[in-house]
């Protein structure tokens, strides 16, 4: 068949036409060919059509069904909030370990200080024993170094439990950005759950999945609310 075209093609060539009334000329002989069924010719060149064009003309020319389409919105609404609630969820888990990392640094820190603090204890031990073998300047010197490193570990105690606290308050934060994250995780679950059932109510044509559809949507904005406002 491509064999004949092609040759019926370049007999019209030599016959002297130009080449938009070759094609046209072509145009007529793939009707007589049942493989060329479906090409159709105009004036800017060959078009397949597919049976997807034909759906959507046929769609654009009389219009959908108005529950199929008051379904798809709805589904592409849900799609868009639930990809705002995904990335919140994301959001917050980073958070989560953020603070949560934050939290293991300052209490590395305050183990450092409480090192600090008993090697200064060490000292004071080993200084009020040296006051007790000793008398004289030398003993007078080392109570000196006694009330040093007394002052020392009292600002050593107040570093470290600074640092305690701010690792304490860490974990909390990142216990709350944790329990926000869940939230924002079953919004986005309950959300696919409904773009599901969406699916299969416009495949089914099943009424009644709307309930499941609408039930799921409602519990899953709330829930997002609720992660909204860290609840």
């Amino acid at each position: 068949v491509v064999l004949s075209v092609g040759r019926e093609f370049w007999n019209l060539l030599a016959g002297g036409l130009g080449v938009k009334a070759v094609a046209i000329e072509c145009g007529h002989l793939f009707n007589h060919y049942p493989v060329f069924e479906g090409v159709a010719m105009s004036g800017h060149g060959f078009h397949v059509h597919g049976p997807h064009d034909h759906e959507v003309e046929h769609v654009a020319q009389h219009g959908g069904d108005s529950f199929t389409s008051r379904l798809a919105v709805l589904t592409a609404l849900l799609s868009t909030v639930g990809a705002i609630f995904g990335y919140m969820g994301g959001h917050s888990q980073n958070a989560a370990l953020l603070y949560k990392n934050e939290a293991a640094i300052q209490k590395t820190s305050a183990s450092n200080q409480w090192n600090y603090y008993q090697a200064k204890s060490n000292k004071q031990n080993l200084a009020e024993l040296s006051v007790t073998l000793t008398t004289g300047e030398a003993q007078q010197k080392f109570a000196q170094a006694i009330e040093r490193y007394k002052k020392e570990k009292e600002e050593i105690k107040v570093e470290a439990d600074k640092l305690e606290a701010e690792a304490k308050a860490a974990d909390k934060k990142s216990e709350a950005e944790m329990h926000v994250h869940e939230r924002w995780a079953l919004a986005t679950t309950l959300l696919q759950i409904a773009i599901a059932l969406s699916a299969i109510t416009l495949l089914t044509r099943k009424r009644w999945l709307l309930v499941g559809v609408y039930g799921s949507t409602a519990i899953g904005l709330v829930v997002g609310v609720m992660g909204y406002l860290h609840l």
